[in-house]
């Protein structure tokens, strides 16, 4: 199972993350947001991280031109799309709110993400609410889902235990600051989510 801390914006974040057990690190490039970074600064990250860890950038409505722009110059691995068009030639993991108005079909009928994000309605926003939705209303789905929306130490266990996911996905509740995080709340979120087996 993927386990992604999400919102990085240092090179002692990413390191301490992937030191606590993460392998996947999200970089978001969502001007609007308080854990933007520029592709310049994800990418003098990413060249700390060690092989093998994935490198997410997080795109919010943006052409397929510049989501590969970015994706090369920061050397991302996977593009996390909040609405755009879907660009080839790279890994795509496309965010979907899981609220009441939640359809399966448009996941199940999407062929080309690798992954869907399956996070909390919050209008106005993209990710980074800190609030989780009802995780038994996931339904049984045979893509790969990432959990995401308002999961931490706390909660991250019972969330698998419910939902299955191919991955989980933590942002604010793993800070002490908007964009920095918190070396023991991300620590107790990563032992959390593997200490569930999900075979």
């Amino acid at each position: 199972m993927i386990v992604k801390v999400c919102g990085i914006t240092t090179v002692e974040d990413a390191l301490m993350s992937v030191e606590a057990g993460a392998d996947a690190l999200g970089f978001n490039f969502y001007p609007k947001s308080p854990r933007y970074v520029t592709p310049e600064v994800a990418r003098q990250i990413a060249d700390e991280v060690p092989p093998g860890i994935l490198r997410v950038g997080v795109f919010v409505n943006e052409s397929p031109e510049f989501v590969l722009d970015v994706a090369r110059l920061a050397d991302l691995d996977v593009v996390q799309l909040h609405g755009g068009a879907c660009p080839s030639g790279t890994r795509v993991w496309r965010a979907k709110n899981a609220g009441p108005d939640f359809d399966p079909a448009e996941v199940e009928g999407d062929a080309v993400p690798e992954a869907f994000v399956l996070d909390s309605p919050a209008p106005g926003t993209y990710g980074g609410t800190g609030v989780p939705f009802d995780w038994t209303r996931i339904p049984a789905l045979t893509r790969n889902i990432v959990l995401a929306g308002g999961l931490d130490g706390s909660n991250v266990a019972d969330a698998i235990r419910v939902a299955r996911p191919w991955g989980v996905d933590a942002c604010s509740r793993l800070e002490r600051a908007p964009g920095r995080k918190d070396p023991a709340k991300v620590a107790a979120f990563v032992a959390a989510a593997r200490s569930v087996e999900t075979t």
